[in-house]
């Protein structure tokens, strides 16, 4: 009876374990897969994403041959399109991820004049985009960047599998006016919801653990006070609109372009 009973123990921890394990590789392959967590840690896409939102980026989106695929009959996969808010790794920085929006697209000839995004000669209608800066700094080759780049930008052709993308807050955002296209094999996904946003300044990527843990702290005090409850599954691009707030506390504005 006892031996029966050991048994018994033994195949109950090894359902748990296997089950546990089944989990386990579910949960990995939907993160490599499928989809992603990020957390806005600027305001370079405001007023879209706001610092503090933190998304789900659908990694499956874009699957091999999208459109092309017959799984795209099942599954909603489709290519790049001009307007999607994307997240890549930072072609100067890869183990860096931005996240930004598709302007350009391959073949296509972009160009700036007085803050005006123009595709193949013809002005792009942008009802996301806010400029917070109402200067415009003249297209002269003596200004140093970010100025030289921001409100002027001479015809540039996108290279084949290359995209260009910009941030809406065009003020505030450093994209590939300033250091180039998106390679497609750099693309993670689409970002496609917040599924929490809190409003506060996160640490820097390189903070050390004891900011971390008060960074965590802040969390636990504020949660109820600073979550933004409107914006708890908001589909990201669903509708545009913008809410000024005011800013946090020691948080500091360098008027230069953000991530």
């Amino acid at each position: 009876m006892a031996a029966s009973d050991d048994s018994d123990k033994k195949s109950t921890l090894r359902e748990y374990y296997e089950a546990l394990l089944i989990a386990v590789i579910f949960v990995n392959f939907a993160r490599i897969f499928v989809f992603q967590a990020f957390k806005i840690p600027t305001g370079s896409m405001e007023d879209n994403l706001k610092v503090g939102d933190h998304i789900i980026v659908n990694k499956f989106i874009y699957g091999p041959f999208a459109e092309s695929n017959p799984l795209s009959k099942l599954f909603p996969l489709r290519e790049i399109r001009r307007g999607d808010i994307i997240v890549f790794r930072y072609p100067l920085q890869p183990e860096t991820d931005f996240v930004k929006r598709v302007i350009g697209m391959p073949g296509d000839t972009i160009s700036i004049r007085d803050k005006v995004v123009s595709i193949n000669g013809k002005p792009l209608t942008e009802p996301y985009v806010i400029h917070d800066d109402p200067q415009i700094y003249p297209s002269s080759q003596a200004l140093p960047e970010p100025y030289r780049s921001r409100d002027h930008f001479r015809p540039f052709v996108v290279p084949p599998g290359e995209y260009f993308a910009m941030g809406d807050n065009r003020d505030r955002s450093s994209d590939s006016r300033f250091w180039g296209t998106v390679s497609r094999s750099m693309i993670k996904g689409r970002a496609f919801m917040v599924y929490w946003s809190f409003r506060s300044s996160p640490p820097s990527p390189d903070a050390s653990t004891r900011e971390q843990l008060r960074e965590l702290r802040k969390v636990l005090f504020y949660f109820k006070s600073r979550t933004r409850w409107d914006r708890t599954f908001f589909i990201i691009d669903s509708r545009y609109h913008y809410h000024p707030e005011p800013p946090l506390e020691g948080a500091v504005d360098s008027g230069l372009p953000e991530p």
